[in-house]
């Protein structure tokens, strides 16, 4: 079975809906970022690295994260106070402006690059951490139908303080508890090395 076919029976086993970049209106998402921007840049590519960049993600992957933090299955009080006056077409809306967007490559340690490839491309066979590229891709571009978000030129900060909030369990918004498993299994040094190869995959 196709990792797409995988992350299909999961995202209908657990009842979330999906949809492509074609569902929204770019235009329209475009006007409703107004009040995105300050925090995520007006074309989607974020300037603080603790904010996450959105630009070029998959619309599929937008929209659910809108969807939870309006219903409750993400937390974050900015995000909360955000969404609160979006409607669903909104949503799908700013899902499309934001995949229809060119992500930009973002700082990351060079040092730390060997390290965050083997573990991306490989795993960690002694902690039984499956290799990242399983689901987001060898490219890191993810897979939209799947549910499976992009994570290329994301910050390294902000990939490894999720894979933080995952590992505490305050982001619980994963698909059959798959990155709060991944993540137990690893050290804050994987972590920011995988991070950091990510945000350099070209």
């Amino acid at each position: 079975m196709k990792a797409s076919q995988i992350g299909a029976i999961v995202l209908a086993l657990s009842g979330l809906i999906t949809f492509t970049a074609e569902a929204g209106d770019i235009e329209a998402g475009k006007a409703k970022s107004a009040v995105c921007a300050a925090c995520h840049g007006a074309d989607g590519n974020s300037t603080n690295v603790a904010w996450p960049s959105l630009a070029g993600q998959h619309a599929s992957y937008i929209y659910k994260q809108l969807k939870d933090f309006k219903e409750g299955r993400r937390v974050n009080a900015s995000m909360t106070g955000m969404v609160a006056l979006l409607n669903d077409q909104d949503m799908q809306n700013l899902a499309a402006y934001y995949e229809s967007q060119k992500p930009k490559p973002v700082a990351f340690d060079a040092e730390l690059i060997e390290v965050g490839e083997n573990i991306y491309r490989g795993g960690i066979t002694e902690t039984s951490v499956a290799a990242c590229m399983g689901c987001h891709a060898p490219e890191g571009t993810g897979n939209g139908p799947a549910g499976w978000p992009s994570l290329k030129s994301q910050h390294p900060d902000y990939i490894v303080a999720q894979l933080q909030a995952f590992k505490q369990g305050t982001r619980a918004n994963d698909a059959g508890r798959m990155m709060r498993n991944v993540s137990a299994r690893m050290s804050d040094m994987e972590m920011k090395s995988v991070a950091a190869y990510i945000a350099g995959i070209q």
